[in-house]
């Protein structure tokens, strides 16, 4: 098999990370991890590896949750039906990916411009609501920590609505 489609594959994706302006790293010579800058979730990292037929694309989303484990699956399969190109995935421990494949062919700087900014936005903006059907009990106990000590609260206002009214923990 010819090796231009692999060339043309990573050539896009230098490209496409160029033109976004996109910080890099380049383990080897047919792969990317590049860091996406975001709200929710400050930072997403993503692997684009060039493979012998496809393109790879790859980021961890969060751990394996802590708790209503059907729930959080359930719901993270129900968004799979909107995504373009990817879909979450599970680890064999239950560590949740956002992965997708796209065939060599169809690579190009704007498509991987595309998944850029799809895996982005699925990350971003799936990650709040997931950590509250996963980690709910946690965030409680570190607000509650939290609380008690003095510390800041700040990073955890997206899940106020989980603890009372007045901003104090339950039950304290």
């Amino acid at each position: 098999m010819s090796t231009q489609p692999r060339t043309d594959a990573v050539a896009a994706v230098e490209a496409a990370v160029a033109e976004a302006g996109l910080d890099a790293e380049r383990p080897d010579s047919r792969s990317f991890v590049v860091s996406l800058p975001g709200q929710r979730k400050l930072k997403t990292m993503v692997w684009l590896g060039v493979g012998e037929h496809s393109l790879l694309v790859k980021t961890f989303f969060c751990r394996r949750p802590d708790e209503n484990h059907g729930d959080f699956y359930r719901w993270l399969l129900q968004r799979n039906d909107g995504m373009y190109g990817m879909a979450f995935s599970a680890d064999e421990v239950g560590d949740v990916y956002i992965v997708g494949r796209l065939p060599l062919s169809g690579v190009t700087p704007e498509e991987v411009d595309r998944l850029l900014g799809c895996v982005l936005t699925y990350s971003d903006e799936n990650f709040n609501a997931a950590l509250e059907r996963g980690f709910a009990s946690s965030i409680r106990k570190e607000w509650e920590w939290r609380y008690r000590k003095g510390y800041s609260l700040r990073n955890l206002q997206a899940f106020r609505h989980l603890v009372e009214e007045d901003g104090s923990p339950a039950g304290a």
